[in-house]
């Protein structure tokens, strides 16, 4: 008898790419899925990507510059 096929489990990531003001960008910035979607789509991944930006900040003492704009990651 053949085995069912399983289903991929659902990502427990979603990565973004993040467009800063002065042209900088950074790639595969890691979201937790579970806060995606709804009615308000990919925007809280803004904050979570803000706070990730602080918490480098305050590691490496440089300052990040403000976010343009960001998109999911293509594969």
């Amino acid at each position: 008898m053949a085995k069912k096929k399983s289903k991929q489990p659902e990502a427990e990531f979603v990565l973004f790419d993040v467009f800063y003001e002065d042209g900088f960008r950074t790639s595969n910035r890691r979201v937790p899925s579970e806060i995606l979607g709804g009615l308000d789509g990919d925007e809280p991944a803004r904050a979570v990507i803000e706070e990730q930006d602080k918490e480098i900040q305050r590691m490496s003492g440089k300052s990040r510059g403000a976010i343009k704009s960001i998109a999911r990651s293509g594969k």
